[in-house]
């Protein structure tokens, strides 16, 4: 059967689709930083400049942006310029949502995941 152009054109959203699987596995990757994590911690208890991530964290100015470029191409945080500074916050009310069921999943799991020699750093 041969698909019609609005079928070739639409972009495929399957679960079985090896492009939203890439996608959803890029989307996923964007929370497997420790680094990441931390500022999406910090960014749960309201907006930050950069500064004060740089402050809050202890890393390089230039390593926390590139963590928040990530951030914001995944769609976990936005950022909000004003003059020369820069401001960024969680995005969607939904990553809260995700972030909170990690935590639980994490600790209901906790020696099984630590146990897991399949995760590579």
């Amino acid at each position: 059967m041969a698909l019609t152009t609005t079928e070739r054109t639409r972009p495929r959203t399957g679960r079985r689709d090896p492009v939203f699987l890439e996608l959803l596995a890029k989307f996923y990757r964007g929370l497997g930083d420790p680094t990441r994590l931390r500022i999406l911690e910090y960014l749960l208890e309201g907006e930050k400049s950069v500064s004060e991530l740089v402050d809050l964290i202890g890393s390089a100015q230039g390593r926390i942006s590139s963590h928040l470029a990530c951030l914001r191409q995944c769609g976990y945080a936005v950022v909000r310029a004003e003059g020369r500074h820069a401001y960024y916050r969680i995005a969607d009310p939904r990553v809260v949502k995700i972030l909170s069921l990690g935590q639980t999943m994490v600790q209901e799991n906790a020696k099984r995941i630590f146990a897991c020699t399949r995760i590579s750093s």
